[in-house]
């Protein structure tokens, strides 16, 4: 019987996370600080971002870095580095959503969607990989079900989160020679500001009744936020939330043809949806470096 894998103690580890003024990143870097890491807190959004760390105290530092920016991105890792002696988990987790169709959105929508969720995962891992596999840490890049099931207007996003499985698949071949972990996690709706602010939407409504129940109530944060630390615990090659999420990239060869045929089951709600999400209505609504995630009401 083959031994299980030893658990990997976050206690006393420095743990970096990008986007982590809000949502997933926020409170997975919580999460992790209260297990004893120190955490750098990095993302837009300063004031946010430095609330957070004041609030952690002398263990968390926050740094401002557009994932966009790669100076900006080693300019935060070294600042870690200096901070707290290295970097052994690496949380790459910033990303964006605007509501559109790839034929119709601001061509800038699109770019920005690309730029912050694949390109800034893939910039993020090249400004840490250096110190995570100096020190034989854990880099875990945060993906989607949307890598595996790709619905419209959300054609930027999708590609994006299935781009970011294909690298973190070529990475983690690459860095086990050095001992390091890398993993990717799939997660579907999880109740963050920006699926909140997504299913608000005029455009998401008549698309929203159309998914299987499972899948349209957004599932608590906690449970991505569990699913990150046993990641990081186990240093996993991949995680996912909420639990029906498993069997789906188990059967991701019928996942999309099935998805497909729901949609088109109501041609007439989709062409609907699609008016609506191009509508300057909808359009200019979008803050043009958050997307949509700043419409959420504060607190809820």
């Amino acid at each position: 019987m083959a031994r299980a894998r030893a658990r990997y103690e976050v206690s006393g580890r420095t743990v970096f996370v990008t986007g982590a003024a809000r949502g997933i990143g926020a409170a997975s870097a919580e999460r992790l600080h209260a297990r004893g890491a120190n955490v750098a807190l990095v993302g837009l959004e300063a004031e946010r971002l430095h609330e957070r760390a004041e609030r952690l105290g002398p263990r968390a530092i926050a740094l401002e870095a557009d994932v966009t920016d790669m100076a900006a991105l080693e300019r935060a890792v070294q600042a870690t580095v200096e901070r707290f002696g290295g970097i052994d988990v690496a949380i790459a987790n910033a990303g964006i959503s605007f509501t559109g169709t790839l034929a119709g959105s601001p061509v800038e929508h699109i770019e920005r969607t690309l730029a912050v969720n694949l390109l800034g995962v893939w910039r993020t891992d090249r400004a840490v990989i250096g110190e995570i596999t100096r020190r034989r840490g854990y880099l875990l890049n945060i993906s989607s079900l949307s890598a595996i099931a790709h619905a419209p207007m959300m054609g930027a996003y999708t590609t994006a989160k299935a781009g970011v499985e294909a690298l973190t698949d070529a990475l983690r071949g690459e860095s086990a020679p050095s001992g390091a972990r890398v993993g990717c996690a799939y997660f579907g709706f999880i109740d963050t500001d920006l699926v909140r602010a997504g299913f608000a939407q005029p455009s998401a409504q008549g698309l929203r009744e159309q998914m299987p129940s499972f899948m349209s109530v957004p599932a608590p944060l906690s449970v991505a936020v569990d699913a990150i630390e046993r990641g990081v615990e186990r240093r996993s090659s991949r995680v996912w939330a909420p639990r029906w999420v498993g069997p789906l990239l188990a059967l991701r060869g019928i996942v999309q043809p099935l998805s497909e045929l729901r949609v088109l089951r109501d041609i007439g709600t989709l062409d609907e949806a699609e008016h609506r999400a191009d509508s300057p209505a909808e359009q200019d609504a979008q803050d043009p470096l958050l997307g949509v995630a700043t419409q959420a009401i504060e607190g809820r």
